[in-house]
């Protein structure tokens, strides 16, 4: 099986250099900017017609698989069995819209529930990280080293501002707790590159209160090639059925922050 899963993950970073290539051509022409959520849950035409890219071809290879998309063009699973492709055409889209950076295409396969190989590539700095499950995980073709333990005093903790103030979901006041023990603190709007950066040891942690499968499925696997920890805030494991909280951290800073400074109100 291995073999077939080195093909069909070959095939995805060429579908993904395709849709790379068509979102630089975006880059000169105006976007059709819609709200999905709230105000600040941004879509454009471009991150529709990406993950349409993506469901065309897997479509056309592996007629048989399932595949889950953030713009709704996939299907609605409620079983991990088979083979399920998990797709975020661009994950960081605000960042897409007002940068034009630091956003991702991030693509998994999952196979009767586990993951199998997980892609997430920096459109913009044209940084391609990979794994196949069980063979490590991979940089720019360039083997990624695995993340020893930390101490959160020496930590740089990824954690968007909005945690620190009074909100629904977290205890804000355990969160700047967390903040002032820390050495740093950064915040980038794109998931799943903050996942590669815990990956690579850029970051010592990464947290936040509400993702969904096609944020976390490519860089979960990668995670677990490194010996970086990744589970939902209460500690369990990740599912692509279901949206969560996430925690990613090096070990001794995932047990430090969820033993003392995640509280979830929900």
């Amino acid at each position: 099986m291995m073999e077939n899963v080195t093909v069909m993950r070959e095939q995805a970073m060429q579908w993904i250099k395709e849709a790379s290539a068509y979102i630089h051509d975006s880059f000169q022409s105006a976007l059709t900017i819609d709200t999905k959520s709230n105000a600040s849950d941004l879509v454009t035409n471009i991150d529709q017609e990406v993950e349409k890219l993506f469901i065309n071809r897997i479509r056309v290879a592996y007629p048989e698989h399932a595949i889950v998309g953030e713009e709704g063009f996939g299907d609605e699973i409620e079983r991990t069995d088979g083979y399920v492709w998990v797709i975020d055409p661009i994950d960081g889209t605000m960042n897409f819209i007002h940068q034009q950076r630091n956003f991702a295409i991030s693509l998994a396969l999952y196979i009767d529930g586990k993951g199998v190989f997980g892609i997430v590539y920096d459109v913009a700095a044209n940084d391609m990280y990979y794994a196949i499950s069980g063979e490590g995980a991979y940089m720019n073709g360039t083997k990624i080293a695995r993340v020893e333990e930390g101490y959160l005093e020496q930590a740089v903790v990824s954690v968007n501002a909005t945690w620190l103030t009074e909100n629904r979901r977290l205890d804000h006041e355990k969160i700047a707790q967390l903040v002032r023990r820390a050495r740093g603190t950064r915040s980038y709007g794109c998931a799943a590159l903050e996942m590669m950066y815990v990956v690579t040891g850029k970051l010592d942690a990464y947290m936040t209160p509400r993702l969904a499968p096609w944020d976390f499925a490519a860089g979960a696997i990668m995670a677990n090639e490194v010996g970086v920890i990744a589970t939902t805030l209460k500690g369990e494991p990740l599912s692509i059925l279901h949206k969560s909280g996430l925690l990613i951290a090096r070990r001794g800073v995932h047990e430090d922050m969820l033993t003392n400074y995640i509280v979830c109100k929900e």
